[in-house]
């Protein structure tokens, strides 16, 4: 059996953080796959394995635990395999990190899709998803970040915030290339970690392997089709 199930759909988006830190940690997982994803989604919360509105869901086999919400799983995973300092100044950090890159994901995507992008409202975005990049350069810059060398939050190997970071700007410039220069002309060190990160052999056979299963499909759905269109 393998270590861990990930309920989650075939795209690289909140799952995909997962995804990168079960692969960074050398943990196995199976993918319960689109049909029982959903299955889990729309049952009633009294039927669930855990009580929760959307993927992901990871179960922890050794434990017989299942966990919801994309910063809790990464918390928790991070904890249990050595990806986060004990200290919890640094861990703090870590966590708001995390919880940033979810921020990031709510506003890419409108709100979950609750809007589809246009022209103008792309247009107005821009310096709010410009103030996102340079906030995470801020952060890894305070801590000892180059566009060439360093990690996120200090440390002489990549953590929890690296890998978190990586996922987010690494896999978004790569399936909507457009953003790459965007990237690197306000967040130069975070597209350098980015980078880095995707030469590990565990994240670049994650990427192999992802685009192979899951195409070129980001956020999915009509919100990914009307973001593609303005860019």
């Amino acid at each position: 059996m393998a270590d861990y199930t990930l309920y989650y759909w075939p795209i690289q988006f909140r799952g995909q953080f997962v995804r990168a830190v079960l692969a960074h940690a050398g943990c196995t997982w199976e993918e319960a796959g689109y049909e029982k994803t959903l299955a889990q989604r729309a049952s009633e919360p009294d039927k669930q394995l855990i009580a929760h509105m959307g993927p992901p869901v990871l179960t922890d086999h050794s434990r017989n635990i299942h966990l919801s919400q994309m910063p809790a799983i990464l918390a928790y995973l991070g904890d249990k395999h050595g990806l986060i300092s004990a200290d919890p100044v640094m861990k703090a950090m870590c966590l708001k990190l995390v919880c940033d890159a979810n921020d990031v994901l709510y506003e890419m995507t409108r709100y979950n899709g609750a809007q589809m992008w246009t022209e103008a409202s792309w247009r107005v975005f821009q310096p709010r998803l410009h103030r996102w990049m340079e906030i995470f350069a801020e952060t890894g810059r305070r801590n000892g970040l180059t566009a060439s060398a360093g990690f996120m939050l200090g440390g002489d190997a990549p953590g929890l915030a690296d890998i978190v970071t990586a996922t987010l700007w690494g896999t978004m410039t790569a399936k909507l290339p457009p953003l790459r220069p965007v990237l690197d002309g306000h967040a130069p060190a975070i597209a350098g970690l980015s980078d880095r990160i995707a030469t590990l052999a565990c994240q670049s056979d994650l990427r192999a392997r992802s685009d192979t299963e899951f195409g070129d499909a980001w956020c999915g759905g009509q919100i990914e089709a009307s973001l593609r269109a303005v860019l």
